[in-house]
């Protein structure tokens, strides 16, 4: 099993910069952070993968983040996308 690779909070903005900027694609929050992103869902870039960015707590004073990336947008994502985008309509 991989092991996980953690990620700062400044590497993670530079990360949805590029993403959104560079690629095109789109950044939704999905769940709203503490002391970081909560999660994050960057999500269609022509040609660049899924990419979920969630925040983990360390202790009262700071997080980390995880990034995990998707060829396709796993179920789950999409539906709480989908439900986000309808709420946002009316």
């Amino acid at each position: 099993m991989k092991s996980k690779s953690y990620y700062s909070l400044s590497d993670c903005q530079i990360i949805i910069e590029k993403y959104v900027y560079k690629f095109g694609g789109e950044c939704t929050e999905l769940n709203e952070g503490c002391l970081g992103l909560g999660t994050v869902l960057l999500h269609n870039a022509a040609g660049k993968k899924t990419i979920v960015i969630q925040e983990e707590y360390l202790n009262e004073w700071s997080s980390i983040h995880t990034i995990r990336k998707f060829n396709k947008m796993p179920k789950k994502y999409a539906a709480q996308l989908k439900k986000i985008e309808q709420s946002e309509e009316y």
